[in-house]
């Protein structure tokens, strides 16, 4: 049986740089200072590179994450107290882990999902897989992930549906359920060209009413009751060519007051 002594610390490697942090506790801001601060900096680096590549392979380069991690170095060099007698990797990997987490959860996020959303999503992840450790046989119920994640069942289905915000689907991707390869993008909607006509009705309503009964009952009849001009001089008693300049004259005094009025 091995010992406890025998067991490698993962930073057994890390170096002895307790006089370094004395040293730069005392030094007053300056050249000096920041050069020990760079020094310590460089020396614990490759411990943030490991702890980095704890995350590889959850949809971020890796070489981005070793940036995070050297930020999240930096912030535990600044904020170290050695007066404290805390060994400097007791307090520097949960805080170099924690800006790597942080920068999954602000920064790895396609569609933009509240902070508080983003809270709801990881506790109910955590307790859907303590659930499924314990009861494997079956896909855990709604009430039992929120009560294992100690939220309501309205945050509990927002954290289930979070999920889905993690990542986006090409609109190229294959619509789920479709036969005969319909993607994403044929299931969008377009503009609707008759929403053009109704914009124009509803900007020559005001105008219409304003126009003599005959000139308003022709084009009603012409425009509205698809109505042919010889239908309806038939109808009024009147020349088709009569009927064709009272349309002319009537369409263009009403595009005037609408240009005027657009002017």
């Amino acid at each position: 049986m091995r010992t406890q002594a025998s067991r490698k610390h993962p930073h057994d490697d890390a170096p002895d740089t307790a006089a370094a942090f004395e040293r730069l506790a005392k030094l007053p801001q300056g050249a000096e200072r920041e050069a020990v601060r760079r020094e310590l900096v460089k020396a614990w680096l490759p411990m943030a590179e490991r702890l980095a590549g704890r995350f590889r392979n959850r949809g971020e380069n890796l070489e981005d994450l070793c940036q995070v991690a050297a930020l999240g170095l930096v912030k535990a060099v600044d904020r170290y107290d050695p007066a404290r007698g805390t060994a400097f990797a007791s307090f520097a990997v949960p805080t170099i882990t924690g800006e790597v987490k942080r920068h999954f959860r602000d920064h790895m996020w396609t569609l933009h999902v509240p902070r508080r959303v983003q809270d709801q999503r990881n506790r109910v992840r955590v307790a859907q897989r303590e659930l499924l450790q314990r009861v494997s046989s079956r896909v855990p119920t709604l009430p039992e992930i929120a009560a294992q994640a100690g939220l309501t069942l309205d945050e509990t289905r927002a954290g289930l549906e979070a999920a889905d915000s993690f990542t986006a689907l090409s609109l190229d991707a294959e619509h789920p359920g479709s036969e005969g390869g319909h993607t994403l993008s044929d299931a969008l909607g377009s503009a609707d060209p008759a929403l053009d006509i109704v914009i124009d009705r509803e900007a020559v309503k005001p105008r219409l009413r304003r126009l003599p009964e005959r000139e308003r009952k022709i084009l009603y009849m012409r425009f509205f009751r698809d109505m042919t001009q010889s239908r309806i001089a038939e109808d009024l008693g009147i020349s088709q060519m009569h009927v064709s300049r009272l349309i002319s004259s009537c369409c263009e005094r009403l595009r005037r007051e609408i240009m005027q009025d657009a002017a």
